[in-house]
C-alpha cells in the first residue's frame, strides 16, 4: 500500500501518492479465498504506471500459485502518458499473466469507470466481463481521436457504453444499474465457481428435492412445430430452486447460457431459445455459445444441453461473414469437451445444428428425446420440397405429410441408438440430477497434445 511510481519527468516527481492508484489484496468470498485490484480513479485518473502494473501482477501471480479466482474493478483512464513505454509494458505483462491464467483459476472484470485504450484487452481476455450502467463505458480509441479521424460525432456512452457491448458487440457478458447491485450480484455469481481447474465444483445444500417430477413440462410444447415458446420457463422449472445465473442475456438471445444447480451442484447450461429467431443457430449465437462450453470445461463443470434447433440461420449476410467458420467454433468446443454432457431434445434437431448441439456422436454421455422430438436432416417441408421437386401440389402434399409422419419423432433415432431414451418431459429434473451423479467421476481424456487449433 506504501508503493509510490518512480517517474521523474513532467513534474510527476513532485507528485506521488501511496498506493499509486491501484488497491491489491486478498480476502475471502463468501468463505473462499479471492485476489482483488480495485483502480482508483482519483488518482492520475486511475491510469496505470509501471509501479501500479506491478502491483496487479504480483497478486495475479499469488493467485495463480494458489488456485484462487482474481478480480479486477476496472477504473482507468488508460496508460499514463508521462511514464511512455514503461506504461505499456506494465500492460503486456498483466496481459501474459491473463493468459498463464486463463483455464486455470476464473478471472473476473467488473468495469466501474471508463475502461480505454490498451486497458480494454485485459478484460477482453478474462473469462468474464460485467459492466455498470451509465458510469462504465470500454473502448480502443477515445471519441475525440474518432472525431478527428474519422469525423463520426458520438459519446462515449454510445461507443463503448455496457448497452452496446452487452447488446450489440457481445464483449461484456451482463451490466447491472449501479455499483452495489454489480458487486452483489459478482459475490453471488463467485458461488457458482470453483476455486480453481483442479478444484471440484462447489455443492451447496439443497432443499427442491432431486427427484421432483414437473408436470408444467408435459403441456410446454405447442402442438404446432413453427409455434414458438419460452425455453427460459423450460430452464427455471428444472434447475434447484428456479435459481438461473444468465450470462449474457441481451445477445444472441436466440440461445441462453448460464449457470444454475442440479440437487445443489453447479452445471452449464446452453439451450436454444424457440422465441428469438426460431431457436436458429447464427455467428454470434455460435460463439456465444462456443466460449461458454469451453470455460465449463476448463473447470470441470457439466453441461446440460436443451435442444430446440431448426438449423443454422440462412442468408448472404450469415455466409458472408463467415457462418461455416463461426459455426465450426461450436462444434470444436462441444467435440473437445471431456466434462459430463446430457442433452435433451425438447423438439427440432435439425441438419448441422443437430449435430452440432451436444449430440451422441461429439461423445454427449446422455442424450434424450422428449415425446415431441424431431431429428432430422432438414424439416418436413424443405424436404419434401427436395424429395419431390416437380411433383403437383396435392402429391406433393400427400409426399410431405409421409416424410413428416416418418421423422417427425423420436423413435427413429432411439432406434438407432443416437438418443439412450425417450422420457416423459415431466421426468427431466430427476433424471438428470441421477445422471450427474452418475458422471460425477468420469474420466475422459483427449489426444496429448500442446492445444488444438480451434476455427477462431
Amino acid at each position: 500500500m506504501f508503493v509510490q511510481h518512480t517517474c521523474i519527468d513532467f513534474g510527476m516527481d513532485k507528485k506521488k501518492f501511496s498506493g499509486d492508484s491501484v488497491v491489491t489484496g486478498h480476502g475471502l468470498i463468501n468463505g473462499r479465498p479471492a485476489y482483488v485490484f480495485s483502480q482508483d480513479a482519483t488518482v492520475f485518473g486511475g491510469s496505470l504506471s509501471r509501479a501500479h502494473a506491478n502491483k496487479i501482477i504480483k497478486i495475479m501471480d499469488q493467485a495463480i500459485s494458489v488456485g484462487a479466482p482474481v478480480i479486477g474493478l476496472n477504473d482507468s483512464g488508460g496508460a499514463r502518458i508521462q511514464e511512455g513505454v514503461d506504461s505499456l509494458a506494465g500492460y503486456a505483462e498483466i496481459f501474459q499473466r491473463n493468459v498463464l491464467a486463463s483455464g486455470v483459476i476464473p478471472q473476473i472484470s467488473l468495469i466501474m469507470g471508463p475502461c480505454a485504450g490498451g486497458a480494454v484487452y485485459s478484460p477482453a481476455i478474462t473469462d468474464f466481463t460485467f459492466m455498470v450502467d451509465h458510469t462504465s463505458c470500454l473502448f480502443v480509441t477515445g471519441v475525440d481521436v474518432i472525431k478527428s479521424v474519422t469525423n463520426e460525432d458520438v459519446t462515449s456512452e454510445q461507443l463503448g457504453g455496457s448497452k452496446v457491448h452487452t447488446e450489440i458487440s457481445g464483449v461484456a457478458h451482463k451490466s447491472f444499474e449501479n455499483d452495489i447491485q454489480a458487486l452483489l450480484n459478482l459475490r453471488e455469481f463467485l458461488t457458482f465457481l470453483p476455486q480453481n481447474n483442479m478444484c471440484s465444483v462447489p455443492l451447496r445444500s439443497c432443499e427442491d428435492p432431486w427427484d421432483r417430477e414437473v408436470p408444467f413440462l408435459e403441456t410446454m410444447i405447442p402442438p404446432i412445430s413453427s409455434a414458438a415458446y419460452d425455453m427460459l420457463n423450460v430452464i427455471l422449472a428444472l434447475v434447484d430452486d428456479r435459481d438461473f445465473f444468465e450470462i449474457m442475456p441481451k445477445y444472441a438471445q436466440n440461445i441462453i447460457v448460464g449457470f444454475a444447480r442440479m440437487n445443489g451442484r453447479t452445471v452449464g447450461i446452453v439451450a436454444n431459445q424457440p422465441k428469438v429467431a426460431a431457436g436458429c443457430l447464427d455467428i454470434n449465437a455460435s460463439v456465444k455459445a462456443a466460449r461458454f462450453v469451453r470455460f465449463c470445461d476448463a473447470f470441470n463443470i457439466s453441461l446440460i444441453t436443451l435442444v430446440d434447433v431448426p438449423g443454422f440461420l440462412p442468408g448472404v449476410h450469415q455466409e458472408h461473414n463467415g457462418t461455416i467458420r463461426h459455426g465450426a467454433k461450436l462444434l470444436f468446443a462441444y467435440a473437445e469437451a471431456t466434462v459430463p454432457k446430457l442433452t435433451v431434445i425438447t423438439r427440432k434437431a435439425y441438419g448441422g445444428a443437430y449435430i452440432t448441439s451436444s449430440s451422441k456422436h461429439l461423445r454427449g454421455d446422455v442424450n434424450y428425446a422428449w415425446p415431441s422430438a424431431e431429428v432430422a436432416v432438414m424439416g418436413a417441408k424443405s424436404a419434401a420440397s427436395v424429395l419431390y421437386k416437380g411433383k403437383s401440389s396435392e402429391e406433393a402434399y400427400i409426399l410431405e405429410e409421409e416424410y413428416r409422419e416418418k421423422f417427425a419423432n423420436p423413435f427413429p433415432v432411439a432406434q438407432k441408438g443416437y438418443v439412450d431414451d425417450i422420457i416423459e418431459a415431466k421426468s427431466t429434473r430427476w433424471r438428470l440430477c441421477r445422471d450427474l451423479d452418475l458422471l460425477a467421476n468420469k474420466q475422459l481424456k483427449n489426444p496429448p497434445k500442446k492445444h488444438g487449433n480451434i476455427p477462431l
